[in-house]
C-alpha cells in the first residue's frame, strides 16, 4: 500500500560511519512520592525549550545514593529535575564544581557506555559521576573519510567519545579513548555544543591532512588505568534498576507509568534502532521506542506514516525507512526474527 509522503526527502546520515547519539536529559517528574521499585524515564535534551520545572516543594522526594567513579564515600542526592540539577546536586554531595562532572553511569564505575545514564533511572539505580581528569592534546592525521568515532554528549553541553571503530584511524592512536570529552578542534571550543554538531565538525575536516584535537579524560581509579573500552552495544539487553514499572517523560503530555517493554516490544525496538542506524548514522533506543509505541496498534503502513508525521515529524524520514521500521514491528509482532 503506497505512502502519501511524497512530500518527504531522504534523511542523510549525519556523519559517514561516525554516529552522534544523544542523551536524553531533564527529569520533571511530579508526583512521584509512592512508587515502589519503578524507573524516572528522562525527557528530551535538557538544552532544548520546555515547561519549566515544578516548585521546590512539589518536587518528588527521591533520592538515589551516588558516588564518584574514581572513588568516594557514598553520598545522597535528591530534589533535581533535570541533568543540570543533578549534575548540581552532585557537586553539592562532594564538594566540586558541577561543570567537573562529565556523565555518569549507572550501577558500575567503570567508563562502560552500556550503562551510560540515559533514558531513564531506576528508582534503586546506584549513580556513579565521572569527573574531569587528564587534559591532553594530540595531532590526528586523517588519512580516511570516516575517522570511527560515535559521539554522545551529556546533556549539559560536553560531548565525549562513546564508541570507537575497531581499525579505524582513531583506534590505532592509543591515548584516546572511550569517555573522553572533546573540549576542542583545531582551537575551535566545543564546550556547549551537541552531539551532532561535534560529529558535523569532524566529518567536515578534509581527509589527507593533519588537526589538533584536546580531549579531557575521566578521572580514573587504580583498577580502570590502562583499561580501554570498545564501547560496543550490549547483547544482553538488561533492563536498568529493578522495578516493574517505568515513568516515561514526554515533551507533550503529563508522566505515564507503564508497564517494562513485553518480549515483543523488546525485540521490536532493537531491529528499529537497528535501521535507524543503517539509515541514519545514529542509534537511538529512546527514538526506536517511541516508534514502536507509535506503531504497535496500527492497521497498515499509511496509518504508521501518519502518527509518525504528528509526533517526529522533524526527522524527514524517508518513505523506504518508514516501510521497513513498518516491517520490523510487523516481524516482531509474528515473532520472526
Amino acid at each position: 500500500m503506497p505512502l502519501g509522503l511524497g512530500r518527504r526527502k531522504k534523511a542523510s546520515p549525519l556523519v559517514e560511519n561516525e554516529e552522534a547519539e544523544p542523551i536524553r536529559a531533564g527529569l520533571n517528574v511530579p508526583g512521584m512520592d509512592g512508587l515502589d521499585g519503578g524507573v524516572i524515564g528522562l525527557g528530551e535534551g535538557s538544552l532544548s525549550e520546555g515547561l519549566p520545572p515544578p516548585p521546590s516543594g512539589m518536587r518528588p522526594r527521591l533520592i538515589f545514593h551516588t558516588q564518584l567513579a574514581h572513588g568516594s564515600p557514598t553520598g545522597r542526592i535528591e530534589g533535581f529535575s533535570n541533568v543540570r540539577e543533578l549534575y548540581a546536586k552532585i557537586g553539592e554531595a562532594f564538594g566540586i564544581p558541577p561543570s567537573e562532572v562529565m556523565f555518569c553511569t549507572l550501577n558500575t564505575h567503570k567508563v562502560d557506555m552500556d550503562k551510560l545514564l540515559g533514558g531513564q533511572i531506576g528508582l534503586e539505580d546506584f549513580i556513579f559521576a565521572h569527573i574531569k581528569g587528564q587534559r591532553k592534546e594530540i595531532e590526528v592525521y586523517k588519512g580516511e573519510d570516516a575517522l570511527g568515532l560515535t559521539i554522545t554528549d551529556n546533556g549539559a553541553g560536553y560531548a565525549f567519545i562513546k564508541r570507537i571503530r575497531e581499525g579505524s584511524v582513531v583506534h590505532q592512536i592509543q591515548v584516546i579513548n572511550v569517555g573522553d570529552m572533546i573540549e576542542s578542534i583545531n582551537g575551535h571550543c566545543l564546550i556547549g555544543c551537541r552531539h551532532y554538531e561535534v560529529a558535523k565538525t569532524l566529518k567536515e575536516l578534509p581527509k589527507g591532512k593533519e588537526f589538533t584535537i584536546k580531549l579531557v579524560e575521566p578521572l580514573k581509579a587504580f583498577d580502570m588505568i590502562g583499561q580501554r573500552s570498545g564501547g560496543s552495544r550490549s547483547a544482553s539487553g538488561v533492563q536498568l534498576g529493578t522495578g516493574r514499572g517505568t515513568l516515561r517523560l514526554r515533551s507533550k503530555g503529563p508522566a505515564t507509568v507503564e508497564e517494562l517493554p513485553s518480549a515483543f516490544e523488546e525485540k521490536a525496538i532493537e531491529k528499529v534502532d537497528d535501521l535507524l542506524e543503517s539509515y541514519m548514522g545514529i542509534r537511538d533506543s529512546e527514538l526506536a521506542a517511541t516508534m514502536v509505541e507509535l506503531g504497535k496498534d496500527k492497521k497498515n503502513p499509511d496509518e504508521f506514516a501518519e502518527a509518525l508525521d504528528q509526533t517526529l515529524g522533524d526527522f524527514a524520514f524517508p518513505d523506504e525507512f518508514v516501510f521497513d521500521v513498518w516491517g520490523a514491528i510487523g516481524d516482531a509482532k509474528v515473532g520472526r526474527v
